[in-house]
């Protein structure tokens, strides 16, 4: 059974044939949407004398405890030790699923697979190697500002009319005129975890008129209510700016469909910074040809998007090459999150950001 998590975050992926998935089943709402297997205890592990593998050379990363080997691999050929010593895997970033996935089988001592992404949907087919009770956390923490900085990005570049202005320099055009303002505009985020959180934080001084949130199920928020996924053919119509920062999951992929789209109003902006299969390229790209949508896109399905693909030159679109979570940001926040991580784990304490045990 595909699972369903909860948390987003972008990464260039390239599909690999999925491998059975371990048995599966969510844990009660106490667990705030902890994935676990029915069987499985959530009792607190320990550790010994082991290896670690990390993406980041060791003595870059303050903080690590004394208790492991740590090996560094970020995706090479050669591994650097033998993968049946490994308890503690950080997955390299922004390498393909295959590498990501290649150690995996010949981890049998494995207890936590820690990923450097929000999202865990390219760690998935691996699982079925592992033995029961492995762990399997996302990066909650270390995306949310990078990504939410470009999803703002995108959209004021998009309202304000920046790709053409762009053109218009590289021909010696002047081209003034009356531009699009995201003040007083009615913004719709569809999927309002740890990144839609973010999202919001810095849409709040932009003086927006409404700023309506949508995740799986109805809560209230810091910031007010969230509303069901099921709301969103209501919601739809009113929403200048919709944005997309929803994990891929078996219910969202093609969640911006003909209908969802077709519900948008005339003119509104789609933003992609979650997946790109969460949007349907085909319906997205009956809307841009017609003049009837805009769209500001990080994320693509295909991806990454091929040469002469209709998306690169479709009218109404802006494209970046999957970069929410790839900037400055990213490599501090990571490393402190790999090092309390690991300081929990060699004390005997519960890991964080745990998204799914395996049965």
């Amino acid at each position: 059974m595909a699972p369903t998590v909860s948390g987003p975050d972008p990464i260039d992926l390239r599909s690999t044939p999925a491998s059975p998935l371990p048995a599966l089943s969510r844990s009660g709402p106490q667990t705030n949407g902890l994935i676990t297997c029915a069987s499985h205890s959530l009792g607190i592990m320990t550790a010994t004398t082991a290896d670690v593998w990390l993406p980041f050379p060791p003595g870059e990363i303050d903080g690590l405890p004394d208790s492991f080997r740590y090996r560094r691999w970020d995706g090479e050929d050669e591994f650097p030790a033998d993968p049946a010593d490994c308890v503690f895997y950080v997955t390299p970033y922004m390498k393909s699923q295959a590498v990501t996935l290649r150690p995996l089988p010949a981890m049998p001592a494995l207890r936590v697979v820690q990923t450097l992404t929000a999202g865990i949907d390219h760690v998935l087919p691996g699982l079925g190697h592992l033995r029961p009770g492995v762990r399997l956390c996302n990066a909650r923490g270390v995306h949310e500002a990078s990504t939410a900085e470009l999803a703002l990005t995108l959209t004021l570049a998009s309202l304000r009319g920046i790709p053409g202005m762009v053109r218009g320099q590289d021909r010696e055009e002047w081209r003034g005129g009356f531009y699009e303002a995201l003040a007083d505009k009615s913004v719709l985020i569809v999927g309002y975890g740890a990144i839609g959180a973010a999202v919001e934080d810095r849409l709040l001084p932009f003086e927006c008129g409404r700023i309506t949130r949508v995740a799986r199920s109805a809560r209230t928020a810091p910031h007010g209510p969230v509303h069901a996924l099921g709301d969103l053919h209501t919601l739809l119509p009113d929403a200048d700016v919709v944005i997309l920062s929803t994990p891929l999951t078996e219910d969202t992929r093609g969640l911006a469909g003909a209908s969802f789209l077709g519900r948008m109003k005339d003119g509104a902006l789609l933003v992609n910074v979650s997946r790109g299969p969460v949007a349907d390229t085909k319906a997205l790209l009956a809307e841009l040809e017609s003049g009837r949508l805009r769209a500001a896109l990080d994320v693509t399905d295909p991806e990454p998007l091929p040469p002469g693909h209709p998306l690169w030159h479709a009218p109404n679109v802006l494209i970046t090459p999957h970069v929410g979570g790839s900037s400055s940001a990213f490599e501090p926040r990571a490393k402190r999150l790999v090092a309390r991580q690991l300081a929990r784990f060699a004390a005997g304490e519960a890991v964080e950001n745990t998204v799914l045990i395996t049965d």
